[in-house]
């Protein structure tokens, strides 16, 4: 199935990164929400589309109401979790990595989304914060 799929690699990269453009695009002027950085000497796949925003449970839950799934993929960060707790490391000791756990949240990508979906989304936030 993979060396089926490798074959439209790139395709399926473009797919992605045309995703986090439109979101780019429609989310970069909400305040309260920081979306991904971008280099210029450098490509992003987009595995995943992962934004900041302080009210990111509520968001989830509201994005839960209108059908659009989101993600935590990191509630806990790496130096809290049981199997590094012999590393001897407390809550404070990484406080970057301990705040973008509480705020981060992940929106569909996938290399199928189509505008009309990445539009619903992208409003679907916007009213959120207009809301808030």
């Amino acid at each position: 199935v993979l060396d089926v799929k490798l074959k439209y690699i790139e395709k399926y990269i473009l797919a992605r990164q045309n995703a986090a453009s439109y979101y780019d695009k429609n989310l970069k002027n909400i305040h309260g929400l920081a979306i991904p950085s971008r280099k210029n000497f450098s490509t992003h796949t987009f595995h995943q589309y992962t934004f900041q925003t302080e009210k990111r449970d509520l968001l989830q839950v509201f994005l839960k109401d209108k059908g659009i799934p989101s993600m935590i993929y990191y509630p806990m960060p790496l130096h809290l979790q049981k199997a590094y707790k012999f590393l001897g490391h407390y809550p404070g000791d990484y406080p970057v990595s301990e705040k973008l756990s509480e705020t981060v949240l992940s929106l569909p990508m996938h290399t199928e989304l189509n505008e009309k979906q990445l539009e619903y989304i992208t409003e679907s936030i916007t009213c959120f914060f207009e809301k808030s």
